[in-house]
């Protein structure tokens, strides 16, 4: 999944309605991808207000969220990660770091929560331009949370934000090993087993955290046996060895079922000054069923009322019958491409652009479901 701004323009811009909107449901929402904010007026504390550009998968459209104050903390800030609608801010000028719920809270009752975080200064310098995704074990508004960042240089840092304002090294346990093929992999927590999990290289293993940062710094290794493989000619093969791939595990909140997701992209060449890029070729589902002799992954075209949310937030889970208008045994993704994979028959939507949506955008998040 590249790091470069996402390019809108390949997608067929038909005109699609775009609505401006304010959030006064008090039911859960459906997912959401954001796409930015734009601009509106800068206040004299150092804060500012902005619209927030929201795209809706259910509609195909753009919502706008208008006059949103974003305090002087994120106002100066950049976004560097998300998890669970929570996002992860960094100031490129002292490196401080603060978590808000801003983009779930935008409802006009809502409360506005903010958390500082330690600075990266133990970090290598400039790597919180190579941050490739932020777990979280909780909300971070729970005394015991733990957030996780993975850097591209397999890099990881855990923290607890309301006990210990520092940052755990772990990750150099994995580069110590020599382990070059994780720059790709995304980490996710397990609600189920209270861990953290890294996908090995190839997503052919597991490695994993518990919660106790000083203690267990050295990762457990899961090794993974994959059963049902897809029946593919021997040239789709060939074909998908050459791809992009990267390894995303994900968890249903509501029953701790745990899928296993590898995503081909296909690299292609623009006669253009851009040069090369990706487009998704498909996905591969692998459904995990966890035994006394070994964990294995078994792959499946029916996922059943499941959606799969991928992008650069924490990958997650939704089910459809929850959210109206979500497509099940589907995965909404964005990176290579955006759009929705159908499981069943490897058939993929792409996404036309909205009127309005901005032209690029780096690191779009698709934020879950909430309660507004």
């Amino acid at each position: 999944m590249s790091r470069r701004f996402i390019k809108l323009s390949p997608w067929s811009h038909a005109l699609i309605h775009k609505r401006r909107f304010r959030l006064f449901s008090s039911s859960f929402t459906t997912p959401y991808l954001l796409l930015g904010t734009t601009l509106k007026n800068d206040l004299p504390d150092g804060s500012d207000v902005r619209d927030v550009l929201l795209f809706d998968p259910t509609k195909e459209e753009m919502l706008t969220v208008p006059n949103i104050t974003f305090p002087e903390e994120v106002a100066g800030s950049r976004q560097i990660g998300s998890a669970r609608g929570w996002g992860i801010f960094s100031n490129d000028h002292d490196r401080s770091l603060c978590i808000s719920d801003l983009y779930s809270s935008l409802g006009p009752k809502s409360t506005l929560t903010m958390i500082p975080m330690p600075s990266l200064v133990a970090v290598y310098s400039n790597q919180t331009n190579a941050v490739w995704n932020v777990a979280m074990s909780s909300s971070p508004s729970d005394q015991d949370c733990v957030v996780a960042i993975k850097l591209l240089d397999r890099q990881l840092s855990l923290c607890r934000p309301h006990s210990n304002m520092r940052w755990t090294n772990v990750g150099e346990i994995l580069a110590e090993n020599n382990l070059q093929k994780l720059e790709n992999s995304t980490l996710m927590y397990s609600k189920r087993e209270r861990r953290f999990y890294l996908p090995g290289p190839g997503g052919n293993s597991l490695y994993s955290w518990d919660l106790h940062l000083k203690k267990n710094k050295v990762p457990s290794f899961h090794e993974l046996m994959f059963r049902d493989l897809p029946e593919l000619d021997d040239s789709e093969w060939k074909l998908l060895g050459w791809c992009c791939r990267t390894e995303h595990l994900v968890e249903l909140a509501s029953s701790g079922e745990r899928f296993l997701v590898k995503w081909y992209a296909q690299r292609f060449f623009s006669s253009s000054h851009e040069g090369s890029n990706y487009t998704t070729r498909r996905f591969m589902v692998f459904r995990e069923k966890k035994m006394t002799e070994g964990r294995y992954m078994h792959y499946t075209e029916d996922i059943g009322d499941v959606c799969i949310f991928i992008s650069m937030s924490e990958a997650f889970c939704v089910e459809a019958s929850s959210c109206s208008g979500l497509k099940p045994n589907s995965i909404y993704f964005i990176g290579h491409g955006f759009g929705i994979y159908n499981v069943a028959d490897t058939t993929i939507h792409h996404f036309q652009a909205p009127e309005g949506a901005p032209t690029s955008f780096k690191d779009p998040y698709w934020l879950p479901p909430s309660r507004i």
